[in-house]
């Protein structure tokens, strides 16, 4: 049976126009290039784009890990920052006070230069007071001597002269105030 199945099956394929040695010869032919593709080009090329694939992975591995990196640089340069941004405030603070404290330094030299100038121009006004009652006393004395001379209408020796004035002296400061001298009168002739 099989012989006259192969026959018919080949009688058929020559009223199609297919040579049946010329076809597996094809099929032999296509079978070894197909083997011989698939061990020198199919391979290799599966293995250039595995290896594509596996150098891509790579690249999007290091891009996340550059991304992730670039977040946390962006984020300690913010707290950088931050940071310099709170030195600056405590710089800035420190300068106020340290101003607010020669400000009130000057101030105290200010107020202790002030009274300084009010104390010495206190004593130097005493001092002309001083002086002035002292050349308002050697005045009123030689008036007094003056006045003596013509009560008395004769000079006075010294010694009379001194007790004289120091006893005017002591009158004109127990009558007055001390500061004032007394006023002066002229004698009745």
């Amino acid at each position: 049976m099989e012989p006259v199945f192969l026959a018919g099956f080949v009688a058929g394929l020559k009223t199609l126009g297919i040579n049946l040695p010329s076809l597996l010869a094809q099929l032999i032919n296509f079978t070894l290039l197909l083997i011989l593709l698939s061990i020198f080009a199919y391979k290799p090329m599966m293995r250039l784009l595995d290896e594509r694939r596996r150098r891509i992975q790579e690249g999007l591995e290091a891009a996340e890990q550059a991304k992730q990196s670039a977040a946390r640089a962006e984020q300690d340069v913010q707290a950088q920052l931050e940071r310099g941004r709170q030195e600056g405030q405590a710089v800035i603070g420190q300068a106020q006070q340290i101003a607010a404290r020669i400000q009130e330094e000057a101030h105290q030299q200010a107020r202790q230069d002030a009274e300084a100038l009010i104390d010495r121009a206190r004593g130097e006004i005493q001092l002309e007071r001083d002086s002035a009652i002292a050349d308002l006393r050697r005045e009123f004395a030689g008036l007094t001597i003056e006045a003596a001379e013509k009560v008395i209408g004769q000079s006075l020796d010294p010694a009379a002269h001194r007790r004289l004035i120091e006893e005017a002296l002591a009158e004109s400061s127990l009558g007055g105030d001390g500061d004032q001298p007394p006023s002066r009168s002229e004698p009745s002739s």
